[in-house]
């Protein structure tokens, strides 16, 4: 006589087999319309995020961002691994990353970067699960009744099993990597195989970001790029050949899991039936969220096509107000910088250059008034006397560094120079405020003067600065100074200025975009 509880039993399990039967397509048909719409929500984002950098200001941040990794140079890849490790750990979504690293690092760098990152932050799952959270993560696994026959596919397939579950989008990719821990698979063959695996995937989404980046630069050149329309045809069957192969080799690897037994009908007690009931898997999660942040993007993109004005406002700037900090005030302490007009008067040129070799020979008379810079009463001064004294600041305290560091040896101009050792170290003292050469620039100058011309008298010792004036500037002179260094710079050569009456266009230098 069967039992109620044996009963029950028989009938969850029967529900189960036939949720899960090979020959029954509904589980394929959702993975399959759940896959092709993440795809396609994936793509259409791309397209809609292309549409909004070339109509709003958006390639102005992401271009500063791709300078800012991009300026850690050699340790660029390896802190961007290190990000999608932590991603992978956290179990975010990692795609962004993805894309992102085909701006960064283009379509062979940015597979690595991404293979690497994937595969390290699965390695750290498995083992995290093996050694220390096991118990934690078999409680979170048991809302998702498909691992235990996928643990039985494991047992039966080894490091073949977890290299076409990582091809397919049967379990999620987070998942798979702490669920892993729990099976008896090696940790060097779950590892290489998903490092080989995970290759289609990753390349499609760093494509997504090659592409991106070559539009990116598009707009920032006005639209144009080498190779025109051709490119970006060739970049379109590119991506589209890449996703094609991509979503094949997905449908070929769960065929190859059913072979394996992916999808056959395990045992299963009454307690694991009910949590099953409980907690139904939900295989639409990731397509709802990729389809509604394809939506919002396509909205967005196209408000910036027919209405422009209404969504430029959320993406401008605040608006700047410049303002004086030392208006007025006592003109009656001054500084004496005849000692650094001396030497500029020997040591540059009629046309801004320097004599650093003449300079680094008989440097004292420099090194002297730059550690007198130390006792300058700047709190006595006037507003005029203040400027005069930050500006001749920076600029010989730029001097003394490129004479330190030529006589060394070492470099051929002030960007060979480690930023930390250039514009951010904190070893000048003006007035007793020990600061850098950002600081002066950006602390001290920029936001308490009302002086656009600034730009044109500090001199940081590369090719595409201003020239150096033969003389130091002063109180009683500054503006006059500053008018006349604005004049040659706009005048002299076309570096800063350029302006073609026959074709009515007009260029300028990008300071005034960066300021």
């Amino acid at each position: 006589m069967t039992t109620r509880s044996e009963s029950t039993s028989a009938n969850a399990t029967l529900k189960y087999q036939e949720l899960n039967q090979p020959n029954d397509k509904s589980t394929w048909t959702v993975a399959r319309a759940t896959s092709w719409i993440k795809y396609v929500s994936i793509g259409v984002s791309v397209l809609a995020f292309l549409v909004l950098v070339r109509a709003l200001p958006i390639n102005d941040g992401l271009q500063f961002a791709i300078n800012w990794i991009e300026g850690l140079g050699p340790v660029a890849p390896l802190a961007f691994v290190g990000l999608y490790f932590l991603a992978t750990m956290l179990m975010l979504p990692a795609w962004p990353l993805s894309v992102a690293a085909g701006m960064l690092f283009g379509l062979l760098g940015g597979t690595a970067v991404v293979v690497a990152g994937a595969t390290s932050g699965a390695a750290g799952a498995l083992l995290l699960t093996r050694y220390l959270a096991r118990d934690y993560v078999e409680r979170k696994i048991r809302h998702y009744p498909r691992f235990a026959a996928v643990d039985r596919a494991v047992g039966e397939g080894g490091w073949k099993i977890v290299a076409l579950l990582r091809l397919s989008p049967a379990l999620p990719f987070t998942l798979q990597n702490y669920f892993y821990g729990l099976t008896a698979i090696r940790f060097w063959p779950c590892i290489l195989a998903t490092a080989v695996a995970i290759l289609p995937g990753a390349f499609m989404y760093v494509y997504f970001g090659y592409a991106g980046r070559a539009s990116l630069e598009a707009a920032s050149a006005g639209g144009t790029t080498p190779g025109g329309t051709g490119r970006y045809v060739l970049l379109a069957v590119g991506l589209a050949a890449t996703v094609a192969v991509t979503v094949y080799v997905t449908r070929l690897a769960w065929n190859a899991i059913q072979h394996y037994g992916e999808l056959a009908p395990v045992e299963e007690t009454s307690a694991d039936a009910a949590s099953s009931e409980q907690a139904p898997a939900r295989p639409w999660r990731g397509a709802t969220v990729a389809a509604s942040v394809a939506g919002v993007l396509v909205v967005l993109a196209a408000c910036a096509q027919i209405q422009p004005s209404f969504i430029m406002r959320w993406f401008k700037p605040p608006a700047v107000v410049m303002a004086e900090t030392y208006e007025g005030g006592s003109e009656s302490a001054t500084f004496d910088h005849s000692d650094y007009d001396a030497i500029l008067k020997e040591h540059v040129n009629d046309s801004g250059g320097v004599d650093y070799d003449g300079l680094a020979a008989n440097p004292d008379m420099l090194l002297a008034y730059n550690e007198s810079l130390a006792d300058a009463p700047f709190d006595a001064m006037g507003r005029n006397e203040k400027l005069a004294l930050l500006i001749n600041a920076y600029n010989s305290f730029t001097l003394q560094l490129m004479i330190e560091w030529l006589d060394k040896d070492e470099i051929e101009g002030i960007r060979d120079i480690p930023r930390s050792k250039s514009w951010d170290d904190p070893r000048w003292n003006v007035a007793g405020m020990t600061l850098t050469l950002n600081d002066i620039e950006h602390e001290e100058i920029r936001p308490n003067f009302v002086e656009p011309d600034i730009h044109w008298v500090l001199v940081c010792a590369a090719v595409g600065c201003p020239p150096l004036r033969r003389e130091a500037y002063t109180g009683d002179r500054v503006q006059e100074q500053l008018r006349k260094q604005a004049e040659i710079v706009h005048t002299n050569g076309t570096r800063w200025f350029q302006f073609d009456p026959d074709a009515a266009t007009l260029g300028l230098t990008q300071l005034y975009n960066w300021y």
